[in-house]
């Protein structure tokens, strides 16, 4: 029996997003967070690598794509920090594994857990079961979501980060690794809010220019009321359609809630735009979903 139904497809079709219950068993979940405890133990954090990481459009500019860190981080494994958690100094001013907001952009490629779950059979399963023919992946992310600091995710796009032509081509996979909750900081989303295009792109600027990264047009403004709260045991899985509009509020609870997510791009036909921040590199072009 297929892991996703045909009313999964629909629901994601019509929706953009879905919530599939089971990908991964508890133990692989606590595998998964136990090699990240350790990833984060061993982690080197240079001066200039103390950039903390925000969704607020100028500071996204200032933080983000200002930095070369983080511009470069496609092809790599590296660390952004939550907001206040370093003194003047730049030392730790909380635990190291408090500190860190995500870990990007290449555990899928690098980290042998991360890879194994990216191309499970069942992920196989699902782009297969959607009729994706050539999925490519184009980035991961592990992210903590701190209990009592870990911040709002304002309302956007993925597309607006992950831009193709045609439209359509790129879907995220969100994994929860613990219950995501409404305390904890789930997803909302707003249902059919994937069928009306963009209304705004990060962009690499012109080599030579800074920032490194700007954008281009706006965020609307969205009706609080059409958000709906999308919490996810243990295991499961959201499939995000990459022009679906979510947000996550704070964690203002005492509970983590650790997701790995990566996103996965429809290659055939299909056109990755030169502007996205997100590259692939001689050392890691963006890996075939499918294995053989």
């Amino acid at each position: 029996m297929d892991f996703m139904t045909d009313q999964d497809v629909q629901k994601y079709r019509e929706d953009g997003y879905v919530v599939l219950d089971g990908l991964l068993t508890s133990q692989e979940c606590d595998e998964l967070r136990q090699r990240m405890s350790e990833v984060v133990d061993r982690m080197d954090v240079p001066e200039h690598c103390r950039t903390t990481f925000s969704t607020y459009h100028d500071e996204q500019l200032k933080t983000q794509g200002n930095a070369d860190y983080f511009i470069t981080s496609g092809d790599k494994i590296r660390f952004f920090f939550e907001k206040g958690v370093f003194d003047d100094k730049g030392e730790f001013i909380v635990p190291k594994q408090r500190s860190v907001n995500k870990v990007g952009h290449a555990l899928h490629a690098y980290e042998p857990l991360y890879k194994k779950v990216t191309h499970s059979p069942k992920v196989q399963g699902i782009a297969k079961k959607l009729g994706l023919a050539t999925p490519v992946i184009l980035q991961s992310m592990y992210i903590f979501k701190q209990p009592g600091i870990g911040g709002e995710v304002t309302p956007h796009q993925d597309a607006t980060f992950l831009f193709t032509e045609p439209l359509g081509r790129v879907m995220g996979l969100w994994i929860a690794l613990e219950d995501a909750t409404v305390n904890n900081g789930c997803l909302w989303f707003i249902p059919g809010s994937h069928n009306s295009g963009i209304s705004r792109r990060m962009v690499r600027t012109p080599k030579g220019t800074f920032p490194l990264t700007d954008f281009i047009g706006k965020e609307q403004t969205y009706d609080e009321k059409k958000f709906i709260a999308t919490p996810v045991k243990k295991g499961g899985v959201v499939l995000i359609h990459g022009e679906v509009v979510h947000r996550s509020a704070e964690n203002i609870s005492e509970d983590s809630r650790h997701v790995y997510t990566f996103h996965i791009m429809e290659a055939q036909e299909t056109r990755w735009s030169p502007d996205n921040w997100l590259q692939p590199t001689e050392e890691l072009p963006f890996p075939p979903l499918y294995t053989k």
